[in-house]
């Protein structure tokens, strides 16, 4: 999820962040990635996860560099938000992008309650199952050109999508970019104090594996590390039902 301005539209006045228009999800359509850009996680369109998704179901596993399997919660992703979930809508302010929304559960639920919120996928059957939902998605990377960029009020990066494109400060970096002065970023971390970063695949635990990609994993002391190397400070953190949450404002 190239998206060019509109000829003759009037950008706006200075100082304001004037809230993104997002779109019924029907007629949305994928961005071209601008020249250059490094199309990172693009492994996860994919039919290993494809497949889960259609069934809503795993296994599916993340294979890291060490060769050990982390088990990945596809029927989490694909049910309603849980109290864990809650805990973070209940946080977002304003317009909100999600960053790699999968099935899309937190866009919908912002979407029900009229609240303007765009998802970004690179896998086609997670924007798909958004849209189906109800909610608004783009088959776009992070680091693709993204509409509204720079007026967006709030930001998600759940279910371990911290470790998109295998460099934490790097991803959070870019998000700054696509922030709305004042944003709010909502990060889920890993339940572990870990700092890792390295080849990644995915795999259904059963002989079928991915195409390698990078990727990384950061516990909350990692995290607020990487973060402030990227211009944000930790503002809140919480703990539901496992589930590690780091709330970051832009740094002053």
């Amino acid at each position: 999820m190239t998206t060019a301005p509109r000829r003759g539209a009037r950008p706006a006045p200075a100082g304001t962040s004037r809230p993104p228009r997002v779109g019924a999800s029907r007629g949305a359509h994928p961005v071209t990635p601008r020249r250059g850009a490094r199309p990172t996680g693009r492994t996860w369109s994919g039919d290993l996860y494809a497949e889960a998704l259609r069934a809503g179901s795993g296994p599916l596993y993340l294979r890291g560099p060490d060769g050990a399997l982390l088990p990945l919660d596809v029927e989490r992703w694909c049910a309603g938000p849980d109290e864990a979930d809650r805990s973070v809508l209940h946080r977002c302010r304003g317009s909100v992008l999600d960053i790699g929304c999968g099935p899309g559960r937190m866009v919908c639920e912002l979407a029900r309650h009229g609240r303007p919120a765009l998802g970004i996928d690179v896998a086609r059957s997670a924007v798909e199952r958004t849209r189906r939902g109800g909610g608004t998605a783009l088959l776009a990377s992070v680091f693709d050109p993204l509409p509204a960029e720079g007026r967006w009020n709030g930001a998600l990066l759940l279910d371990g999508n911290i470790g998109i494109g295998g460099d934490p400060v790097r991803l959070l970096s870019r998000v700054r970019e696509v922030a709305a002065p004042g944003a709010r970023l909502v990060v889920e971390a890993a339940p572990d104090q870990v700092d890792e970063r390295g080849p990644a695949r995915l795999d259904d635990g059963r002989g079928a594996a991915g195409p390698v990609f990078p990727w990384a994993r950061v516990g909350t002391a990692a995290l607020r590390e990487n973060a402030g190397r990227a211009g944000w400070r930790p503002a809140e953190e919480w703990w539901v039902a496992g589930r590690p949450f780091v709330l970051l404002r832009v740094g002053e």
